[in-house]
């Protein structure tokens, strides 16, 4: 890849283009009818588009979304070889569009497969269970909060080259040379909750941080830490003392319920 100054001179009135996802495409992140687009277009090797697929567990009740579509290398591969029900493809380039319905079209694909010519800040996320992206570090960044909002927890996201930041990938790897990140959206369960465990009572108050998960516990007016708390995807686990000796509860979120899913049988709802 390579950049001019100007995308680094910060995001406010400077339309900032990022390398497309497995085939990289171009994007602004202002809304212009001809938005300038500042980095090169950057195919990703087949074999790093076919790896990252794999970490993200691409099935046929997928719906695949590439922030940078490019020439449409991902998408395609999404539909054609991991069987995903429906491919989306985004791109800011309309000749990268062009190229990606060329590709499609040679593949055989029919209308499984969509590109739009669209800003990435502006696309609504919500339907895709598996999103793929190929930006800088700071775009990743600018793109947390939507990404967090729109999709549903234990969605899979997976990165080329650049990580998310704060938000800390649950694997990484090198295929041959090229970095891959895998992230899974965590569930947010900031809040008060009451945990119950047959006759016991257990007060929490917990904040979500990413895949972090911190608090306290009172437990007939005694409050001590939540510990090792750990969020991945709807996977819920923490410790906490109780009668003096730390226990680790394991859960499952679902719609503002947390069901034990150890041997100790509990629930948690929201306060």
């Amino acid at each position: 890849m390579q950049f001019r100054k100007s995308a680094f001179r910060g995001f406010a009135g400077v339309a900032a283009a990022t390398a497309l996802l497995f085939g990289a495409g171009l994007y602004s992140l202002n809304v212009s009818a001809q938005p300038k687009l500042d980095i090169h277009f950057v195919p990703t090797p087949h074999e790093v588009v076919k790896r990252m697929l794999e970490l993200a567990k691409v099935t046929s009740t997928d719906v695949h979304y590439d922030l940078g579509s490019g020439d449409g290398r991902i998408v395609i591969a999404a539909v054609k070889d991991f069987k995903a029900k429906k491919g989306v493809g985004i791109d800011l380039d309309p000749q990268r569009i062009k190229e990606a319905n060329e590709n499609k079209t040679k593949a055989g694909l029919g209308d499984n497969v969509t590109f739009q010519n669209q800003n990435i800040f502006e696309t609504e996320l919500k339907e895709a269970s598996v999103v793929s992206m190929y930006l800088l570090t700071s775009i990743n960044i600018r793109m947390r909060p939507k990404l967090l909002a729109e999709l549903k927890p234990g969605t899979r996201i997976v990165t080329h080259a650049f990580n998310m930041g704060e938000w800390k990938e649950e694997h990484n790897e090198s295929v041959n040379g090229y970095q891959v990140y895998l992230f899974i959206v965590p569930a947010n369960v900031t809040g008060k909750w009451e945990l119950s465990e047959g006759e016991r009572k257990i007060a929490l108050d917990l904040k979500s941080e990413f895949t972090d998960l911190s608090g306290t516990a009172t437990i007939n007016g005694k409050s001590s830490d939540v510990k090792g708390g750990r969020i991945t995807g709807t996977k819920i686990e923490f410790t906490i003392d109780v009668d003096g000796k730390p226990v680790k509860f394991e859960g499952n979120w679902d719609a503002g319920t947390i069901t034990g899913t150890g041997a100790a049988k509990w629930t948690a709802k929201k306060a």
